[in-house]
């Protein structure tokens, strides 16, 4: 269990933490949140020991071991996966002394230590998480110098994961991911065996894969069980009683004030009076809620164009000779709401350059709408607002002929107030600069609005705040984010980016999340093996409706892959037995120690492939039914 008891921390006078105390027992998926600037990930910082104590007390297990993702991942010749094996430091050095360990006792410990810690299947389960991260088996054995740092930052992101502390400590997980990556994460760290705390403003991470939230407010802590929604509701409803209760105060308050205004003069009543100011003193006063400032967006309204306002006829598009759509007969009308689903690398990002003229088409032919003007917003812009000026200069590059008192009300409308414009913007917090990035994309009151991961740095007010100006908007939107739940709220057309080409999705977003994580496990059952020898092709005939499932049948398989996840569990316990006796060891015997070695390792791969088919026809037993 962790234990925070009676919290007191302060940078530089400003205090973030003042009596603060909670408790997460062991086990517990946890989503720390706060409004940006409260403090979350400096109470990492405190847990892992980075930072010291004003006062209280941090305390954990002992031996636990803390994991968070590191700045970065160096770019040096090492492979990604060889990156993501060496995280786990304790297997790494017992394979560096099993290589030159001579005392037979030794070695049977080493060999017991690294059964007991799944040493064999290490670069399955490496690879496994590499994948979900968005690398190809190819691009795992690339060193990391030939990937950019944002990917760096999912190499460090597997790397944890792959470690398996008993404290996994995650800071925004889901800014280094797209939709499929985030999707992945959520149903991994749902299946964690071990304590995880998430900072998270992602409303669908928080709902699915967390079991309970730490709120961080007014320097305090308080723990709830349950999802996200769960934690809203409740706190909604102390809000109410609070405000309830603040005003039955407030009534009592007044007319035990009424009565001593008008007795205090008067002799008979004194006393009564007197009674009555002693319990106007004694009362404690109950505060009602108080509604934090409000985040909001007011996008600047379009005029109306004639419809479509870009369409495609058999586009291509890519980069020099590299073709990566082609065939795009596309249609974009101004009051669409557009969210583009695909893998990474299937060319989500090259569509959005292409709509916004960042892209010249290879072929074929694209056509626009007159005085179109396009907005465009992407997460590397962020990065490259001017970190000397401030918001206010900002503005004053792009419409030096307008007023100050109109730059200044823009920034208002975009929640940079009075006290963030004339701040130089290396001082701003991400969610600021990404609502600079955000304004500056909306200026000219574009008719269309492509949005690449405009969430990353903002905070749960804020994308609520970004959802209804979205909702509001007059122009049509292009979305490309990981946030489910924005894309739920904001997007009525889903447009999958896939093997070279582009379509309409007509299932849901729900519908497509299945069908990933579907095809990601249909992907870890389907391992490579020998081709059979080739026989003559048979007419292909038309492909039948998917029958329906019979519940009993499934059972029946459920039953049997249960069964043989239990023979092959026992059948590795035998061998782990064996691999443990110190004369296996000896020189005669090193060749049976070898034999076993390898039969223990395909029975870790057969307990693997079992777990995952069982796994599957549970799913669909539950489905049929």
């Amino acid at each position: 269990m962790l234990r925070i008891t009676d919290l007191n921390f302060a940078i530089e006078g400003k205090p973030l933490f003042e009596g603060a105390s909670a408790f997460i027992p062991t086990g517990h998926k946890v989503g720390l949140i706060g409004r940006n600037g409260a403090g979350k990930t400096t109470l990492f910082k405190l847990i892992r020991g980075e930072l010291q104590t004003d006062g209280g007390d941090i305390s954990l297990p002992a031996r636990a071991r803390i994991g968070g993702v590191a700045q970065e991942v160096p770019s040096n010749e090492v492979s990604l996966i060889d990156t993501v094996l060496a995280a786990d430091i304790e297997r790494a050095a017992l394979l560096d002394e099993s290589e030159t360990a001579t005392d037979a006792n030794r070695i049977s410990e080493i060999q017991t230590r690294l059964t007991d810690i799944d040493a064999w299947s290490a670069e399955a389960r490496a690879a496994t998480i590499l994948n979900g991260m968005g690398f190809s088996h190819a691009q795992q054995l690339m060193p990391c110098s030939a990937f950019s740092g944002g990917w760096r930052m999912r190499v460090a992101l597997a790397a944890v994961l792959f470690s398996e502390p008993d404290y996994l400590l995650l800071d925004e997980p889901t800014n280094y991911l797209d939709l499929e990556g985030a999707l992945w994460l959520e149903n991994y760290l749902g299946k964690y065996p071990h304590t995880v705390i998430i900072i998270s403003h992602d409303r669908q991470l928080l709902n699915r894969a967390v079991t309970s939230i730490l709120h961080l407010e007014n320097r305090s802590l308080t723990f709830y069980s349950g999802p996200y929604d769960q934690f809203a509701r409740q706190r909604a409803a102390q809000r109410a009683v609070q405000a309830a209760q603040a005003k039955k105060q407030d009534l009592r308050r007044a007319h035990l004030q009424s009565f001593v205004d008008r007795f205090k003069a008067k002799a008979t009543k004194a006393k009564q009076a007197q009674s009555r100011v002693k319990m106007l003193e004694k009362m404690e006063t109950i505060r009602a809620p108080e509604d934090d400032a409000r985040t909001v967006f007011t996008f600047p309204e379009p005029e109306e164009l004639s419809p479509p306002i870009i369409s495609t006829e058999s586009v291509s598009v890519g980069y020099d000779d590299n073709v990566v759509l082609k065939g795009l007969n596309l249609r974009v009308d101004q009051d669409d709401r557009i969210a583009l689903l695909g893998q990474n690398g299937e060319g989500k990002t090259t569509l959005a350059k292409l709509l916004s003229g960042r892209l010249k088409p290879m072929g074929g032919r694209i056509t626009t709408a007159r005085k179109l003007r396009i907005g465009f917003f992407a997460q590397h812009q962020v990065e490259e607002l001017i970190v000397e000026d401030t918001p206010l200069q900002h503005l004053m590059h792009e419409r030096p002929q307008e007023p100050q008192s109109r730059l200044r009300a823009r920034l208002a409308g975009f929640g940079l107030g009075a006290d963030n414009v004339e701040t130089p913007v290396g001082r701003l917090s991400g969610g600021q600069k990404a609502r600079l990035s955000l304004l500056l994309a909306t200026l000219p009151a574009p008719h269309l609005l492509i949005l690449d991961e405009p969430t990353n740095h903002l905070d749960i007010e804020s994308r609520e705040a970004l959802v209804e100006a979205l909702t509001a908007y007059s122009g049509a939107v292009i979305l490309i984010s990981h946030d489910m739940h924005l894309l739920s709220m904001a997007a009525d057309r889903l447009w999958l980016v896939k093997d070279g080409a582009v379509r309409p999705y007509d299932d849901d977003l729900d519908a497509y999340r299945r069908m990933h994580l579907q095809g990601a496990a249909k992907k870890k059952r389907d391992k490579p093996q020998a081709a059979p020898a080739k026989k003559a092709a048979a007419p292909t005939a038309p492909s039948a409706p998917a029958a329906p499932i019979d519940p009993v049948a499934m059972r029946q398989k459920v039953v049997q892959y249960q069964d043989r996840v239990k023979k092959l569990t026992e059948a590795k316990e035998k061998l782990a037995a064996k691999l443990a006796d110190p004369r296996l060891y000896s020189t005669e015997q090193i060749g049976r120690a070898e034999g076993l070695q390898k039969k223990f390792a395909e029975v870790e791969e057969a307990i693997d492939q079992a777990e995952t088919r069982w796994l599957a026809a549970l799913e669909k037993l539950e489905g049929a039914a």
